[in-house]
Order: structure tokens, then C-alpha cells, then sequence
């Protein structure tokens, strides 16, 4: 464990700050930007959002680009983009600037490209407890950004927010140049035709990921568009106060991961870990849109933070799973784009339904969405089902890796040089385990 935490903890910080960039600011932008000249509230929960519509665009093109030029170039870029946008913002004086940051600040997008960093670094049978060391420096992250952000942004201003933000971009650069080491060296054996974007589409349990990173993120989107709103409008509390609704939220939250992660990745309990996390959103937007006290609405809080957070340690790890080797940069960038699409349509259907509908109607179209979304979930597969072997060279012959093509249920195969291992991906309800060893075994 203590290798898999060096491997993984600059690039882990470097999403770190990034997050906090921009979680930071979420905790009070929807009603900052109403309060904008030309602010409304369609146009606030597009500025909520708006930074998602460009990572979208861009999400597939970066984990391609990432996959041919390098990781490491590739964050370079995003990077600087990302820190660009955050001064735009910070300069706003009308809303039409601050959504022209937004994107911007979104044109940076190298969460895909991270993740696939991590997954570089790291073998398959390590990946869960990488993939839970960043998923939990994002929620320390997340967990500053609510408490702090109000307070900066009660007692300066939002723009505050984004010049630090931007500061923070800078400082992701220097770990990403003095801490993330090279990638260990990967050979694989797949012409240009597989390589080609579409294959990420042909797997259908990367499609049923998909999807639900798309329900997961417009529900974020959503419930940040509506809190800080709601706590303004409907509590009269001040943003220096909203870390009383956030403080016990992010805590029990995080406190969440834990269990999430234990029963989705250790007992393979993946596919239920979803549906209880489905149930928590569900009840949270309940509370939230129809409770008239400030208490039960803080509870709809805490239980949306449980839910939101109980897919986290998951949703990532899973991708890289089903994933191919020399397509994992785009395929995690295809879940990102969903994602980011998610977030784009959750602010801006979110800012239109409250301004037309309030606070019920929110909550009314989010359960709606539950329950499609439960329905998706519990068609899925377990990730559970995907398997790996690791056959070293010394006793297994790598020169017969072509063949494992010919064997039904092996999903992905590939040279790890740098540990000298041979890297198995098959489906165990398909093709065991002994019958890859023996056809690999050394004459």
C-alpha cells in the first residue's frame, strides 16, 4: 500500500488542486452570478455548469491526444488553459464575462488524463486502492473547498476564489514536473483499426458506465445550483454561514467512501453500492425541495454528500477495468465527457426549473431521474466479473501473447517491460484463469 501512495499521491495532489479550484468557488457561484449585471437565475446555474459544457467537448480529444503525445505534455497544456480561465473569471464584472471564464476554465480538461496517469503507474490488482487514494484527496479537497470558499467569499468576494484558483493551477504544474514519476514502459499488440475511438463504445459495461457517470454528475450540478440558493432565498443566511449546512455534509460524506469502496471493490458488491447511493440522492432532493425547516433541509444535504460520495471511490476504478490498455486515456475521457455533459445539462434544466417551478420542482425532476437511473444501474454487470493474471516472464512465454486473441473471454492483454510481466484481462464467467496459464506456460 505504501508504494501504491508514492506512485499515486502527486498526481492525486495535482487533481487535488484542480478540484479545489473548482469546488471552491460552487459553494456560492449561483448566487453571485444572479446578483451579476444581466444575472439571472438560467444564466447563474449555466455559469454552475458552464465550465462543464467545454470539458465535455473537449474530455475525448485530451485522453486521445494524452494516449499519443503523452500524459505529461498533455497536463501541461490543460493546465494552463485551466488557469487562464480562472483569471477571466476573476476579472468578470457581468455575467457574460464570468460564463466566458467558466468555459474557459473548462477548455482545461485533464481529468481523464490524470486518471489514466494513475492507471499507468499502477498494476490492475492495485488499481481499487489507487484509484480510493485519489478518490480521497478529491474529498479532502472538496471538503476545504465547502468550508472555505463561503468564508473567503463572504468576507472578500468571488473573485477572490478565482484568483486562487488560478494560483493553484500553477502549483499543480510544479508537482506535476518535480514529484510524478515516468511510467512504467507498456507494449501492446493491436493495430490501428482497434485503436481506433469507436472501440470504447463496443464494450457494453464501459456503456452502462457511461451513463451513469451522465445521472451522477447532473445530480451534482443540481444539488449546487440549489443549496446555496435556497439557504440565501428561502433561510436568509449569508455566505458566511452556508459552512453550517456544508461542515456536517462533507463529514459524513466522506465517512461514506470507506464502506462504499470496501463493499464495491473487495466484495464485489458494486452494482448495490449504486442503487443504495441512488436512494440517499433521492431522499436528499426530497428534503431539500419541499422541507421548510432549516434542520431537515441541512439533513437533505448531509444525505445527498453520503449518496453523491458513495459512488466516487468507484466510478473511475470501474472504467479503468473494463478498459482496455491503449485505450484507457480515451475511454476515461468518454465517461468524463459524459460527465461534464451531465453537469452542463444539470445547471442549466436546474436553473430554468427553479426559476419556473422553485425549489419543488427541482426536487420533483430529480426524482424522476432517480428512478430511471436505478432502473439503468440494476441492469448492469459486476465489474466483479472482470479478472486479471500477471505471468512473469520467467515462467510464462511472452512471445505467445498474440495467441490469447484466439481465447474466448480474454478482454485485454499486454507487456509490462518495466516489471516484466505478462497482463491478463479476461472475463471469468467466460474463460478461467488455469486455462490462460496453461496456454502461456513455457514449454
Amino acid at each position: 500500500m505504501k508504494e501504491i501512495v508514492k506512485k499515486t499521491l502527486p498526481l492525486s495532489l495535482i487533481v487535488a488542486l484542480r478540484f479545489f479550484g473548482l469546488f471552491i468557488v460552487l459553494s456560492v457561484l449561483s448566487q453571485y452570478a444572479v446578483e451579476l449585471p444581466g444575472g439571472t437565475a438560467f444564466l447563474a446555474g449555466v455559469a454552475v455548469g458552464g465550465y462543464a459544457l467545454t470539458q465535455a467537448v473537449l474530455q475525448v480529444p485530451f485522453g486521445v491526444l494524452s494516449d499519443r503525445i503523452g500524459r505529461r505534455k498533455t497536463l501541461l497544456i490543460g493546465l494552463l488553459i485551466f488557469a487562464a480561465g480562472s483569471v477571466v473569471a476573476a476579472i468578470a464584472d457581468n455575467i457574460w464575462v464570468l460564463l466566458l471564464g467558466r468555459f474557459l476554465q473548462g477548455a482545461g480538461a485533464i481529468g481523464s488524463v490524470v486518471t489514466a496517469m494513475i492507471a499507468d503507474h499502477v498494476r490492475e490488482d492495485q488499481r481499487a486502492h489507487a484509484m480510493a487514494v485519489m478518490g480521497m484527496t478529491i474529498a479532502m479537497s472538496f471538503a476545504a473547498a465547502m468550508i472555505i470558499g463561503p468564508v473567503i467569499g463572504g468576507l472578500w468576494s468571488v473573485s477572490a476564489l478565482f484568483w486562487l484558483t488560478a494560483i493553484l493551477a500553477l502549483m499543480a504544474l510544479a508537482i506535476l514536473f518535480t514529484a510524478v514519476p515516468e511510467p512504467p514502459k507498456i507494449v501492446h499488440s493491436y493495430t490501428e483499426e482497434e485503436a481506433k475511438i469507436k472501440h470504447v463504445f463496443k464494450d457494453r459495461d464501459l456503456v452502462r458506465m457511461y451513463i451513469t457517470f451522465l445521472f451522477h454528475s447532473s445530480t451534482m450540478a443540481i444539488a449546487f445550483f440549489l443549496i446555496p440558493l435556497v439557504m440565501k432565498q428561502k433561510f436568509g443566511m449569508g455566505p458566511e454561514n452556508y459552512w453550517k449546512i456544508y461542515l456536517p455534509a462533507v463529514f459524513f460524506g466522506i465517512i461514506a467512501m470507506g464502506p462504499a469502496a470496501v463493499f464495491g471493490e473487495k466484495y464485489g458488491k458494486g452494482k448495490e453500492v449504486f442503487l443504495a447511493s441512488i436512494a440517499f440522492i433521492a431522499a436528499s432532493f426530497a428534503l431539500m425541495g419541499w422541507s421548510d425547516s432549516v434542520l431537515w433541509f441541512g439533513v437533505g444535504a448531509t444525505l445527498f454528500f453520503i449518496g453523491f460520495n458513495m459512488f466516487e471511490p468507484l466510478l473511475q476504478s470501474f472504467v479503468s477495468k473494463f478498459a482496455k490498455v491503449h485505450q484507457k486515456g480515451a475511454a476515461l475521457g468518454v465517461a468524463n465527457t459524459f460527465a461534464y455533459v451531465g453537469i452542463f445539462l444539470g445547471g442549466a434544466i436546474g436553473g430554468w426549473l427553479y426559476q419556473t417551478f422553485g425549489a419543488s420542482g427541482v426536487a420533483a425532476f430529480v426524482l424522476v431521474v432517480c428512478l430511471f437511473w436505478a432502473a439503468w444501474v440494476a441492469t448492469m454487470r459486476s465489474p466483479g466479473v472482470r479478472d486479471n493474471l500477471f505471468l512473469p516472464f520467467a515462467e510464462f512465454d511472452k512471445a505467445k501473447i498474440d495467441g490469447l486473441k484466439m481465447i474466448n473471454g480474454v478482454t485485454d492483454f499486454y507487456l509490462n517491460e518495466t516489471e516484466e510481466i505478462i497482463v491478463v484481462k479476461f472475463d471469468n464467467e467466460i474463460v478461467k484463469a488455469e486455462v490462460i496459464e496453461t496456454f502461456m506456460k513455457k514449454s
